[in-house]
């Protein structure tokens, strides 16, 4: 297949130049990953973005799918000795799956229908002479051809009209024109299963039991829901343009006048559209729409998860993370600054054993023993007492007089208190990545460390776990699971190189997400770095067993060595590149640490001096600016967080009273804010800003800090609606 006529096709699509697709499309089958061609190929690409980039991958994928399929119809339809030079040509000029499919509909191998059977009964020139409409007499016509099942005129008459209903639904201009009519006003119905409209688990599609609306205006969100009831088989849902209308046009391109042959044409017709035409383009357009729905979803799950995994981290701190809970207790232990597991022990401060002094003196006794500079509490049940607990503690609220100082205070340590999402801890502690970490340690143990890792560094932890379990995502679990999983990819593998992985610290998990490598490759570099000791340059690499020179380019420039005798190892810079820095260093009369520490001499550089035909502007100006912060994090710094002390329960709530949130999650109709009452309120998109917006993230994010009012709460069905309009 000609990847020019990709290109054209792709720019054409996309609204790009057609140089960078083409040489985007050249470094994609040279094995180049997003995150390096968006990196470091920007002068063959025109500086494309990784959105722009993996726009035209999916586009090539879609056109080589494409190209393969009409491989498949032009095989077909050569076998069936009906190829034409004209049809042929028009296959191979054809780049649209929906106008292919209807090229091929006349000669695709399907069940014997009705009409089949009616041109196995030699019907076939009755149905051409009633098309013709010059009979006056049709029935008379069709005694001709009663004969061995045909029984008698009505039935060949009847088998005349099967095949003109075929023929009907089979001509691409009247399956363009029905869909012209469904993208016009085709409406969306929704109607409950009168068998199951009383249970109890129908109640949550209760708005959906009798709904209508346009196709068009209906939201990703309300079209996922019906079709969730749908499968559940609570609902009926059903897509139609206006029938009357839509049988009228169709029967005035076959019917010219009133005549016996024209109303059978009449009839055919309309049982055309009812039992063929009408079907196959509802079934096109459900899946059309569900396939705009799914987009629609995976984008804001992939967003939610960007935001997510590029969330603040805390560090190299030692840690103390607690997974909350009441009977259970509280599960709570100690890390190290590298995040190893020191300790662990149970606690049980609140009902029903309520052991709160005892916990208490653990805590402050593992703060002191364990240096503790963080305490990391999971968002879950008893999260809030906890919360209110641990900072009791901290306060000295449970310090004895009579003991002078406390281990807490002794050491002048007081540790910082975060709360983070434990959505997924559980999967992660029950997963073969945690039992390789963890052997010997139970899953409620594993899960407590998740909880503190995640404060010190949210991605290092969140790529261990399946991201469709770290809770960030509306009916992830009734989209096209194959695109779901191919955009979450995409997002942790772009999220990994836009930071950045220490190639002394990373797990295999991390590095499998690295440009260039994968779980082979990631599982050599950490049996390499185990049997040799810490990499001290870069260059290492290329002895860790089936890391090649392909690989090798790919992943260098996202790995880092900290303290690494070359400065550029742990940078941003790409080893191919090093020469020109050195160059830069000489022409200033200073090592390359030189012209990191140096302002002025970077400043000195004129960059002009050191394009070639390969290496132009963009790449000297991201070497530039690299130099001036190497190795840089470009996530944003961590900040504490404190529920209002006055509001505990859904209870405690009353409307109009200001309160500070964390954005838990983001859908395409609003935030939902955990308030610290166990139950997150949701900001609906019109109650988010003083403004019209498009989508909430257009204003919020993930995880963000924000101060919002209560504006309603329905206690019963345990709803909380918020605002944060004026504040």
């Amino acid at each position: 297949m000609d990847n020019k006529i990709f290109s054209q096709l792709i720019s054409q699509q996309l609204g790009l130049k057609l140089q960078a697709v083409s040489n985007t499309l050249a470094l994609l089958d040279e094995g180049c990953t997003i995150p390096f061609i968006s990196r470091y190929r920007k002068e063959r690409t025109g500086g494309l973005d990784e959105v722009q980039i993996a726009a035209i991958s999916d586009g090539y994928e879609r056109l080589k799918d494409i190209g393969k399929r009409k491989e498949t119809v032009v095989k077909t339809i050569t076998e069936l000795g009906k190829m034409t030079d004209k049809l042929r040509d028009r296959i191979e000029a054809c780049w649209d799956s929906t106008e292919l499919e209807d090229i091929y509909l006349p000669y695709k191998p399907k069940r014997r229908t009705r009409a089949q059977i009616a041109r196995e009964q030699g019907l076939e020139p009755l149905a051409n002479l009633i098309m013709l409409q010059r009979e006056r007499d049709p029935e008379h016509a069709a005694e001709r051809f009663v004969k061995g099942d045909v029984k008698d005129a009505e039935a060949a008459i009847r088998g005349a009209q099967d095949i003109i209903a075929e023929t009907v639904s089979e001509d691409e201009r009247n399956r363009l024109q029905l869909r012209g009519a469904f993208r016009r006003q085709a409406v969306i119905s929704s109607k409950v299963v009168k068998a199951k409209a009383e249970s109890d688990e129908a109640a949550k599609y209760s708005d959906y039991f009798d709904w209508q609306e346009p196709l068009k205006r209906c939201s990703s969100h309300r079209l996922l829901a019906m079709r969730r009831g749908e499968s559940e088989g609570f609902l009926r849902i059903s897509i139609s343009p206006d029938d009357e209308e839509c049988i009228e046009r169709l029967q005035k391109h076959y019917v010219y006048g009133n005549t016996p042959c024209g109303k059978l044409i009449a009839e055919a017709v309309e049982d055309s559209y009812k039992r063929l035409l009408k079907p196959s383009i509802e079934t096109e357009f459900a899946a059309l729409s569900k396939e705009k729905a799914d987009e629609e979803a995976i984008h804001v799950f992939a967003e939610n998860l960007r935001q997510l995994l590029l969330g603040a981290p805390l560090g190299q701190k030692r840690v103390m993370g607690i997974d909350p809970g009441f009977r259970t207790g509280c599960k709570v232990v100690c890390l190290d600054a590298q995040g190893n597991l020191l300790y662990h022990e149970a606690i049980f401060p609140h009902p029903p054993v309520n052991k709160r002094m005892e916990s208490a003196m653990a805590i402050k006794k593992m703060i002191s023993k364990y240096q503790i500079e963080a305490v990391s509490i999971g968002n879950g049940t008893a999260s809030r007492e906890t919360n209110d607990f641990i900072r009791d503690v901290l306060s000295g609220h449970y310090d004895v007089p009579s003991s002078g100082k406390t281990g807490v205070h002794a050491t002048s340590i007081i540790p910082q208190v975060f709360t983070v999402s434990e959505d997924g801890a559980s999967v992660y502690s029950a997963s073969k990545i945690a039992r390789d970490e963890f052997p010997d340690e139970d899953v409620t143990v594993r899960g407590a460390v998740s909880i503190g890792r995640r404060l010190m560094d949210p991605l290092a932890e969140l790529v261990k776990i399946d991201p469709k379990s770290i809770g960030v995502g509306q009916y992830q679990h009734d989209v096209d699971q194959t695109k779901l999983k191919h955009s979450l990819d995409q997002t942790v593998e772009s999220c990994v190189n836009n930071v950045g992985v220490n190639l002394n610290t990373a797990s295999q998990h991390l590095l499998m997400y690295v440009s260039g490598l994968g779980p082979v490759l990631a599982k050599n570099i950490v049996d390499y770095r185990r049997d040799n000791g810490a990499f001290t340059s870069r260059a290492q690499l290329k002895k860790v067993p089936r890391l090649g020179p392909a690989a090798f380019q790919q992943c260098a420039g996202f790995l880092r060595i900290q303290g690494a005798k070359n400065p550029l190892d742990n940078s941003a810079v790409h080893p191919e590149s090093y020469a020109i820095v050195e160059q830069m260093a000489k022409d200033q009369n200073c090592s390359v640490a030189d012209l990191i520490n140096n302002k002025d001499k970077r400043e000195a550089i004129d960059i002009r001096k050191y394009v070639t035909d390969d290496v132009g502007i963009p790449t000297l100006t991201d070497i530039i600016k690299e130099l001036e912060k190497p190795g840089r994090d470009p996530r944003e710094q961590i900040e504490e967080f404190e529920f209002d002390p006055r509001v505990n329960t859904i209870d405690d709530l009353i409307e109009g009273m200001e309160l500070p949130g964390i954005v838990t999650n983001i859908t395409n109709f609003g935030a939902f804010v955990d308030i610290g009452v166990h139950q997150d309120g949701l900001v609906h998109i019109s109650q988010i800003a003083n403004r019209r917006i498009a989508h909430p993230t257009d204003v919020v994010k993930l995880h963000q800090h924000v101060r919002v009012r209560v504006i309603d709460v329905d206690r019963r069905r345990n709803r909380i609606s918020l605002s944060m309009r004026g504040l």
